[in-house]
C-alpha cells in the first residue's frame, strides 16, 4: 500500500551532536534532550567532526574551550563539509564576553547561551532552531 506510515507509524528522532569535553554537562544535555532527540556525544571537536560525517545530525550543540579543536574551529571546519554546512549550530560556553558571543554568532551559531545555563532556555532555543 503506497503512501502507509512507517513501520508502527513512528517517526525518527531528529538527531542531536553534542561536543563538550565536561562529562557531567554532555550528561544532563543527554538526559535531557534524549527523550525527544536521538542524541550523540563527544568530548572533543576532532571526534565531533568525525561522527557529524557519519551521522548528519540535525543540530550541533558545541563547547566553544574543548582541548585539540576548539568550537570556533570545529564550527569553520563543519562549514567545509558539503551535506553539513546548513546544518544550525549553537555554542554553549563559559566565554561570556562580547566579542566571544561576535565570534560564535560570526562563526554561524544561531544561538550563543553562556554557562551556567537554564535547562528551560536550552531546550527552548533547541526545539526553535531543529524545528525551523
Amino acid at each position: 500500500m503506497s503512501g502507509a506510515p512507517s513501520k508502527a507509524g513512528l517517526i525518527p528522532k531528529k538527531k542531536i551532536l553534542i561536543a563538550d569535553d565536561d562529562p557531567a554537562i554532555s550528561r544532563l544535555l543527554e538526559r535531557v534532550l534524549g527523550g525527544e532527540f536521538s542524541v550523540t556525544t563527544a568530548s572533543d571537536g576532532q571526534t565531533a567532526l568525525t561522527l557529524g560525517k557519519q551521522i548528519t545530525p540535525h543540530l550541533f550543540l558545541l563547547d566553544v574551550m574543548m582541548p585539540g579543536m576548539d568550537g570556533f574551529r570545529l564550527a569553520e571546519q563543519l562549514r567545509l563539509v558539503p551535506n553539513l554546512k546548513g546544518v544550525p549550530i549553537i555554542f554553549l560556553t563559559a566565554r561570556d564576553q562580547p566579542l566571544d558571543t561576535i565570534k560564535g554568532i560570526q562563526a554561524g551559531a544561531r544561538h550563543y547561551i553562556t554557562k551556567p545555563f537554564k535547562i528551560d532556555e536550552i531546550l527552548s532555543k533547541v526545539k526553535k532552531t531543529i524545528n525551523a
